[in-house]
């Protein structure tokens, strides 16, 4: 008999573990003539400071340049980077005019605001890192220019980088004789959610159901976020964009019917999948779908998926036309109307409710890691140099990222890349002329950032090669080795500050998002049973339930890979998720047959009793102690709708 095959540990795994899928094409064409046009230009006016300021502003913006829609590329890219710019000023005047006590001072409490901030969301921590990284850099590198100037060159590198995203077409954007290019990442967004519907449906009473039903959500999300970005207008400004708007609304109900079928667990003839295919095809080439293939109405969810894909035809016929809520013809119609006309998000974020997040648990946990973190590290490089001692703090800053990974993972894999990168750097800085061929290594580090981000070690690499180039160019020698040091250094400080005792209860990330995909759950479930027919609500509740759960489940993937001493403070959280995903289907299953129906069935009842009691007591296993806890199934909800 062969031996199993040894597991590696969570830790170790996911630092060998790397992203796959098709280089980013357009991505490493703008990478290439970002960072490294701008120091040529630069350095041709004998100006290269100037050319390192913003050739790392555009760097920085290079590593949040993610598929997506044009539009939300703006807010992605734009608002770390104006963080970024106001840091490198703040950097720059307190280098100038404090002393290194005051400097350590101010700069510890700028982690603290910079890593609560980033409990806020992905463009929230992108800004909070910039912040702190262009601190760091604005307060340790010498340049000529007063502050506000590296702040302004700094933003217009990372602008720069915004208009190629603008402006140059995507490969292929215009095979299909579709005029306008400008919505060729939300029409790719809001085909693949059709393709993900048609998985879904060929996968239903399979093995594979729940995962697809996973990416089913996570293509909604991204669809959601690429037709939700900065608009001149509350409402769609061209007849292009309505028409995603409206196919992007006509694959909620798909969508619905979809999971409620799923959660049936019965599986369905080859031909229901045919339909969403169809409707994929029809938003990518911009053609008519063409006639749709009806499924049986033999079972609410059936009848709920053609119900669906009728009104799915009607809307791609409309094509960009304006609709009219006056003449709706049903439910689905109404709700998917003011879906497209008035938003995709029910509940507008508030300042209110920012706040709470960035002073909960979560944000104040990660903020005070990041504080001690980075402002250790600036005392330590302070103590070790009296120039260039950046790159102490801005490295604790990525290690104590935790959206990147979990921390002894985050930790080896940026030792490893600084290695690597700096081997690299020393074996090209001996042969390629100053500085031409530094010019064209940045330009060539640049292209290779967007490959880079599916693996960390990878992604640090190449921003090292990138970043010792610029400091050569501005007139540091000599610098990879030492780099090398400063980095292990940085691993040392972060490694001991994340498993420092901490006041409050550890894992406060993962408890803040549980709690609020509970209450997005419990939002949801209570819409569905009070018996109220706005589709464009419960769609939009069911949306939320299903993302915030989602971000959930990221943070507890990430916290169940750590080293056991911090693992252990989120154990049973992923029991916590698997019963709330249980509630969300089980309530759109309950939604669907109630739209059919009117009435719930026992199984239906029950089963919701069941999972409310269950997440109650799983709640209360893992340590998780809210008002939702709270919530009686026969006194809170009425389960006899």
């Amino acid at each position: 008999m062969s031996r199993p095959a040894l597991a590696l540990p969570p830790w170790l795994a996911h630092a060998l573990r790397a992203q796959r899928g098709p280089v980013p094409w357009s991505a490493v064409v703008r990478g290439a003539l970002a960072a490294g046009p701008l120091l040529l230009v630069a350095v041709l006016v004998d100006r290269p400071s100037i050319g390192v300021v913003a050739a790392l502003g555009a760097m920085l913006a290079g590593t949040n340049d993610r598929p997506g829609s044009r539009r939300s590329s703006i807010k992605r890219l734009g608002v770390p980077a104006l963080a970024g710019a106001g840091g490198l000023f703040l950097g720059a005047y307190l280098g100038e005019q404090a002393g290194a006590v005051l400097l350590t001072l101010a700069l510890t409490g700028l982690g603290l605001v910079g890593g609560a901030v980033s409990a806020v969301g992905p463009v929230a921590s992108g800004a909070g890192t910039q912040l702190l990284v262009a601190a760091a850099v604005g307060a340790g590198m010498p340049l000529p220019e007063p502050g506000w100037q590296r702040a302004l060159f700094f933003f217009g590198g990372a602008v720069w980088l915004i208009v190629l995203r603008l402006v140059l077409p995507t490969p292929g954007a215009l095979v299909n004789d579709l005029r306008d290019f400008r919505f060729d990442g939300e029409r790719a967004a809001v085909a693949s959610v059709y393709e993900a519907v048609a998985a879904l449906l060929a996968a239903v009473g399979g093995e594979d159901a729940m995962a697809r039903r996973a990416a089913l959500t996570a293509a909604l999300d991204h669809a959601q976020d690429a037709l939700a970005g900065p608009r001149l207008r509350r409402y769609a400004s061209s007849a292009a964009e309505r028409r995603l708007r409206a196919q992007y609304a006509a694959a909620l109900p798909l969508a619905e019917a979809a999971t409620a079928l799923a959660w049936s667990g019965d599986a369905l003839p080859a031909r229901a999948a045919d339909g969403p295919r169809r409707l994929a095809v029809a938003v990518r080439t911009g053609e008519a779908c063409g006639p749709l293939p009806a499924p049986s109405r033999s079972v609410p969810g059936l009848r709920a998926l053609d119900d669906a894909l009728l009104h799915a035809a009607e809307a791609f016929d409309r094509g960009g036309k304006k609709p009219s809520l006056k003449g709706s013809s049903g439910p689905i119609d109404l709700g998917a109307q003011q879906t497209a006309r008035h938003g995709l998000h029910l509940r507008p974020v508030r300042a209110k409710a920012l706040l709470r997040t960035v002073t909960g648990a979560g944000g104040r946990e990660y903020g005070l890691r990041v504080a001690l973190s980075f402002g250790a590290s600036a005392a330590v490089a302070q103590a070790l140099h009296h120039v260039h001692w950046y790159w102490l703090p801005a490295t604790a800053v990525f290690l104590v990222k935790p959206d990147l990974g979990p921390l002894v993972s985050r930790v080896l894999c940026r030792a490893a890349g600084t290695v690597l990168g700096a081997v690299v750097f020393a074996g090209f800085a001996a042969v390629l002329p100053a500085p031409e061929g530094l010019v064209a290594l940045v330009a060539v580090s640049g292209a290779l950032i967007p490959i880079a981000l599916r693996h960390f070690a990878a992604q640090t690499a190449v921003i090292t090669v990138l970043v010792l180039s610029l400091v050569m160019v501005g007139g540091e020698s000599q610098a990879s080795w030492s780099r090398i040091g400063e980095t292990l250094l940085a691993c040392a400080i972060v490694l001991l500050v994340g498993h420092l005792p901490a006041p409050g209860q550890r894992g406060g990330n993962v408890r803040a998002r549980l709690a609020r995909a509970t209450e997005a759950a419990h939002a949801y479930l209570a819409q569905v049973l009070s018996g109220a027919d706005d589709r464009a609500a419960r769609w939009a509740l069911r949306r939320e339930a299903y993302r915030t759960l989602a971000e959930a489940r990221a943070a507890i993937d990430r916290a169940s890979a750590e080293l056991p001493t911090l693992a252990r403070h989120t154990e049973g959280t992923d029991e916590v998720a698997d019963t709330l995903e249980r509630l969300v289907d089980t309530t759109t299953a309950c939604a669907v047959h109630l739209d059919d129906t009117g009435r719930l069935t026992p199984q239906h009842t029950e089963r919701l009793a069941t999972l409310l009691d269950e997440l109650v007591e799983r709640r209360e296993r893992a340590g998780l102690t809210s008002e939702y806890d709270r919530l009686s199934p026969g006194s809170s909800l009425n389960l006899s709708a």
